[in-house]
């Protein structure tokens, strides 16, 4: 399966379960985050052998030429993360007519984020609580 058909499926269900959760939200929409997405990011890897140095003013510091740091690639998670919105907060639709510039956000959608702005909601399993202004971005279809 293609992953546009499995975030098409995501949008599926999630208009499914948001009609089964008895919640409203004021200020926070609930999203179900999906995998994390993976980067690759370079990390600087100083020699092992070499000990700190205390100069004269008592700072300790490792000595090394460019030559003996070494970079490697790995690949980590992002610090952002996508999600299926599972339910807007019951403001939301009242400002959005009155903000028609406002980014529309629908349940179903795919939105981008940054993991460590949002909060587990323990009450719905594997759920976080995002605020508008967090969301980075909405994933066109």
């Amino acid at each position: 399966m293609e992953d546009n058909e499995k975030l098409m499926d995501q949008a599926a269900v999630a208009e499914s379960v948001s009609n089964k959760i008895k919640y409203e939200f004021s200020d926070y929409f609930l999203v179900k985050p999906l995998d994390p997405i993976k980067v690759k990011k370079e990390f600087t890897k100083l020699p092992e052998d070499k000990k700190p140095v205390k100069d004269k003013n008592g700072v300790e510091a490792v000595n090394v030429e460019d030559s003996e740091i070494k970079t490697e690639v790995k690949e980590v998670d992002s610090d952002y993360r996508k999600a299926v919105v599972l339910k807007t907060p019951f403001y939301y639709e009242k400002t959005l007519m009155e903000n028609p510039n406002m980014m529309k956000i629908k349940v179903g959608d795919i939105i981008l984020y940054k993991e460590n702005r949002s909060m587990w909601f323990d009450l719905i399993k594997d759920s976080q609580l995002v605020k508008i202004y967090e969301i980075i971005a909405v994933e066109n279809n």
